[in-house]
Order: C-alpha cells, then structure tokens, then sequence
C-alpha cells in the first residue's frame, strides 16, 4: 500500500511556480493577502485550503502533497498544520529559527504561526495535513474516554494548537523513530482521503484522533523528544504529561523541584500556555479518573475519591459536579 500512495503523490507534487499559485489562486476569487514581513521577504495570509490542484478545498479536514522542488513563502493559516516528511527529510523556517523534520517524523505548526519550508527535492515527499478547528466536536476529542462530558490533559495539547489565543507562534516536533504503527496509519489517513467511500470522513476524524493518542502515548512511554518554540527547555507537553501521572499525590513544589523551576514561575507558565491553573489542571485530571472508576468499577465513591486525591469526600463531590454538572452517583447511573 505505501508504494501505491507514494506514486499516487508523486502524480500530485510536480513542481510549481509562485507566481502561477498566486495567479491561480486569485482567478478563483480567493484572494491573497500580505500581513507583513521578515527582512524584504513578505508574509502571505492563507486562510483557505486546496487540493492538489489548486481549487479550493472546504473540508475541515484536507491533504495535499507538498510540490518538490518550489519556493514557499512565509505565510501563516487559521488552522492547524500537520507537516510530514514521507520520503526524505523537509525544513521548516520560522522567525527565529529552522527545524529539520526527518523522514517519517511529523511536525504540528499551531494556528498563525509564521513558517516557510525549503524546497524539497524531486525525490522527496512531504504531506501536508490542514486541521481546521471544526474538524473534531469535543465529544470526538474525548471519544477515547468513552464519555460525553470533560476532557483529558493530553487532549489539551491540541486545543492550544488549534486555538486561536494560544496557538500563535507554536509548533511541537514529534520525532516517532519509525514507529510502524504510526507510519502505517499516516498511510492509511491518506489512502482514505484519495479514496473517499462511505464513512470516509468520518474514518479520517476517527484514525487522525488515534494518531494523536499514538503520538502522546509514545511521548509518554519513550520520552521522546518534543520541541516547543517558545521554551525549548521547557515543554508544554513534558509538564500536562507529569500532572497526568502524578495526579493523587501532586502539589505544585513537588512539580517545580522535578523540572527545576521557581514554583510562580511554572504555575504563571502553566496558566499562560493552557489558560489554566495548576490546580485546574489537577482537578480536571483527576476528575477525568474518578469518571474512568465511576464508570467501570462498582468501587465506593468515598474510596474514589481517596484514590484520586481527594481526602475530604465532600470536597470531591463538590469539584466533581462543577466540572460535570451531576454528582458522581448521577453520572454512574447515566454510565455505568
């Protein structure tokens, strides 16, 4: 199957002139604009998606082959951007700095972040995933906890990616070392997009979800390496993982002392790039977990609530029917 879809996107990614985009482009009404520029080179603004061949693509979820051998401008997008290098490796040029992304690694740039790429040669391959916001509901985003209310700390990752508030000027590096699980089910993503049938769009949401997990979890298990922009010492993604962990037993000096950092400077941190609190943060995870128990376990709410970190019971109650909007007995009726 990979050989197929490789051919299929060597069909789609002959190089292209700039100045014939920009022509086709506007002669389909879509005009695009300068937002500004770093040195003489200017800032394009897209805002809307294309197919391969220029015309214009409405789907909340869209892929296209990156033509080899062009020249890309600086430009931004209100929408997430997945880079993959399939063949080869591709460089992506921020404002401040450049990122190698080798082949098969996958780069996620966040909502109007500034970025170009380098031309690619005529061998490589790179495919560009474009996330819109309404791509996943957030019953989808949360699908995998089988529940309709809340959310996960690691599904935070991709709401600050994609919000408009907090995604600017952010990319994370995923670097996945060739993880056959991952790279097949880029694979099948793609074939499913140039092979639409029933359900094809709702497969597409359902795999590029599972491939988020994917990645998180082997963030998680082999601490791979995932690079923020902004604080390449201090990634976001390290510090929602260790509160995922170490929920029941967690307090901000605990946390601060782990990664080395002044306990105001990580909780300003934590609120600035999530717009949570650290305790916010900890509640809304363990929440999520006594939910998990509530739903599956016949375990008594007090000793739940014990589990999750919450000694005083009432407390817990308290906490668990703000973020849910029902007691914890309610929701185990309605779920369990």
């Amino acid at each position: 199957m990979k050989e197929e879809i490789l051919r299929l996107l060597r069909k789609n990614n002959s190089p292209r002139n700039w100045s014939d985009v920009l022509a086709t482009v506007e002669k389909n009404g879509n005009l695009t604009k300068k937002v500004g520029q770093i040195g003489d080179e200017p800032i394009y603004r897209f805002f809307d998606t294309y197919s391969d061949d220029l015309t214009l693509n409405s789907s909340s979820i869209s892929i296209a082959a990156q033509p080899t051998k062009s020249f890309i401008p600086y430009h931004i997008h209100d929408y997430v951007e997945i880079m993959i290098p399939l063949i080869e490796d591709c460089v992506v040029v921020l404002e401040h700095s450049e990122i190698k992304v080798k082949q098969n690694n996958l780069i996620f740039m966040g909502n109007r972040t500034i970025h170009k790429v380098k031309p690619i040669s005529k061998k490589g391959v790179v495919v560009n995933i474009a996330l819109r916001s309404s791509a996943f509901s957030l019953n989808e985003l949360d699908y995998l906890n089988h529940r309709e209310n809340g959310s996960n700390i690691s599904n935070i990752l991709f709401s600050l990616l994609s919000n408009e508030e907090y995604g600017e000027g952010r990319y994370s590096l995923f670097e996945v070392n060739h993880d056959a699980k991952i790279t097949n089910l880029i694979y099948d993503i793609i074939s499913e997009y140039y092979h639409p049938d029933i359900q094809s769009d709702q497969l597409i949401r359902l795999e590029m979800l599972t491939l988020f997990s994917l990645l998180i979890r082997q963030a998680a298990n082999a601490e791979i390496k995932v690079k923020d922009f902004r604080k390449k010492n201090n990634n976001l993604l390290s510090l929602l993982l260790y509160i995922e962990k170490h929920y029941s037993n967690i307090t901000l000096q605990k946390m601060a002392t782990h990664f080395g950092f002044n306990p105001n400077y990580l909780s300003d941190y934590l609120k600035k790039h999530t717009g949570k609190t650290f305790i916010q943060l900890v509640h809304l995870q363990r929440i999520n977990v006594a939910a998990e128990y509530l739903t599956y376990t016949t375990a008594p709410i007090e000793r739940i609530a014990t589990r999750v970190g919450y000694e005083n019971p009432s407390y817990f109650y308290k906490i668990f029917k703000k973020y849910f909007g029902i007691s914890p007995a309610e929701y185990r009726q309605k779920n369990s």
